[in-house]
């Protein structure tokens, strides 16, 4: 099969800072041989943590999200500041640096720290992937969460399966990592999804 090329004509940036960079761009693609342009976030790659304790549970955190004026429940996750780190031990060290300060949860002596993949969190106008780990059994570390208070996360607990899928199932759950991720354990046998009867 023939590669597929993808030419980046030309990227005229409109915003930078540490997390982000807005560009509109000229992109030749491999169906169309004439160029499009498309307004494109740039984006740091990420990770998400699916924490399961011993008793299978799955730990969230409930989190203040400004721009959509809402607290959810979500799985930890965080960026990763080294570009070069996807893919590596590096991006494992961030997923258990992650857990440990957004939850207070550390894997247990003997857990495992298995990675899931990565997805594309909104390809339409994002290339943020992120990268999927579970982390099984985990325990609450002696030490504790150390999230920032800039992180505003209000709340976290350890839901059944059966609650993580009725709060699925009535938009309590709502966020692309959770609902990816929780996906993905799911198609790989993971956990089972099953809400209440209705």
């Amino acid at each position: 099969m023939e590669e597929e090329r993808w030419e980046t004509l030309s990227s005229d940036s409109h915003f930078h800072d540490a997390h982000v960079t807005v560009a509109t761009e000229e992109v030749r693609t491999p169906a169309c041989s004439s160029p499009r342009r498309w307004t494109t976030v740039h984006r740091k790659a990420a990770v998400a943590i699916a924490a399961l304790t011993v008793d299978n549970k799955l730990v969230l955190i409930r989190q203040e999200r400004i721009p959509i004026r809402a607290r959810i429940w979500e799985v930890p996750a965080g960026q990763i500041d080294n570009a070069g780190a996807t893919g590596s031990a590096e991006t494992e060290a961030v997923a258990l640096r992650e857990l440990r300060e957004e939850t207070g949860y550390e894997l247990s002596r003997g857990g495992k720290l298995t990675s899931l993949g990565h997805f594309f969190s909104s390809p339409g106008f994002t290339d943020e992937q992120v990268h999927f780990f579970l982390a099984h059994p985990v325990e609450l570390s002696a030490s504790g969460h150390a999230h920032e208070e800039s992180e505003s996360i209000v709340d976290c607990r350890a839901f059944s399966f059966r609650a993580v899928a009725d709060m699925i199932a009535n938009n309590e759950i709502r966020d692309a990592n959770t609902l990816g991720i929780c996906a993905r354990l799911a198609a790989r046998g993971f956990i089972a999804l099953e809400p209440a009867a209705r």
